[in-house]
């Protein structure tokens, strides 16, 4: 049994811009620290498919989904010789060419990932996916997302595994407002976040539902601050007593990362995702799903990945 790693080669073709942060030397980043890491005997690298629509339409508003489709085709038909098409979807989020393609390759390898963890012995994935996706709301993109990833993967999951409940935990720096958006009357999702606040996008904490559990963070957070703050999560989950744990991984609360100031390390990345197999080996047959969201510093998000891996596999598997 190993930890599979879910991506595809489309999710490097979404370029919003040359010096634009959300990159795919991003990918490249993680795929070559993995390497050099010395875990691809535990590791299984696996291709993800393009999602099909009615999965999206389950998470996001067929008319959202529609209009991105809709504005793809009007990409497509651009002039080859204008340079660099695009639409801006928000003041932060670009669409290209490949943008709409990429997100549902994206989006595919979420549902893959859940494929993967109820039909195999593998019952942990990470997803090496962008465009990043907790931003984008039921009906709207946002900060760099167009498709919500980790929304899709629980949406799926739901329906296809007769999944009750799901713990969605996300550690980006920013809040996740878009999954919070999709599942705010939805008990059947716990969400739990922890960001910086007041930042980007600016909420996370007005007249949240008993089964969301956010932990703001001041600027300048660190590690002890930040451990303390979202150990109440680990109590909480098991309470709730999830048939599945995603993990919305953003590593831009990484000290090195200039899109954030909270001061967290490697080994706090480490930490919370041991907690979390411990909680998925407890409830959920060790079932555990994680996507990569943010993470901009480049060698930091690279270490921060192999430090999330690494605790995947540290713990003993539950043969279903």
């Amino acid at each position: 049994m190993s930890v599979t790693i879910f991506s595809h080669p489309m999710c490097n073709t979404h370029i919003m811009d040359s010096d634009h942060p959300e990159c795919p030397a991003r990918l490249h980043q993680i795929n070559d620290q993995l390497i050099a890491s010395g875990l691809e005997y535990v590791l299984t690298f696996a291709q993800g498919t393009k999602i099909d629509l009615e999965h999206l339409y389950h998470a996001h508003s067929k008319l959202y989904i529609d209009e991105l489709i809709l504005q793809d085709t009007q990409l497509q038909t651009r002039s080859e010789f204008e340079t660099n098409p695009h639409i801006w979807l928000d003041d932060d989020t670009i669409m290209m060419k490949a943008s709409l393609k990429a997100a549902m390759y994206a989006a595919g390898c979420a549902k893959d990932a859940v494929d993967e963890v109820f039909t195999s012995n593998n019952t942990r994935a990470f997803c090496a996916i962008r465009p990043p996706g907790h931003h984008a709301t039921h009906a709207s993109a946002m900060g760099f997302c167009l498709i919500n990833n980790v929304a899709v993967a629980a949406t799926y999951a739901m329906r296809q595994y007769d999944v009750q409940r799901v713990a969605i935990i996300d550690f980006d720096v920013h809040h996740g407002n878009g999954t919070a958006d999709i599942f705010k009357n939805d008990d059947n999702v716990m969400f739990c976040s922890s960001f910086q606040h007041p930042f980007y996008p600016f909420g996370g904490l007005e007249n949240q539902p008993s089964h969301f559990k956010p932990v703001p963070l001041a600027p300048g957070a660190d590690s002890a601050s930040w451990r303390a703050a979202v150990t109440p999560w680990f109590n909480a989950i098991s309470d709730f007593k999830p048939d599945l744990i995603l993990v919305s991984a953003g590593f831009d609360a990484h000290q090195e990362d200039d899109l954030g100031h909270v001061r967290l390390v490697e080994a706090d990345y480490a930490w919370i995702t041991d907690q979390l197999v411990k909680l998925a080996n407890q409830h959920c047959h060790g079932r555990i799903v994680s996507v990569l969201e943010g993470g901009y510093a480049l060698s930091a998000l690279g270490r921060s990945v192999v430090a999330h891996v690494k605790a995947l596999v540290s713990h003993p598997y539950i043969t279903v």
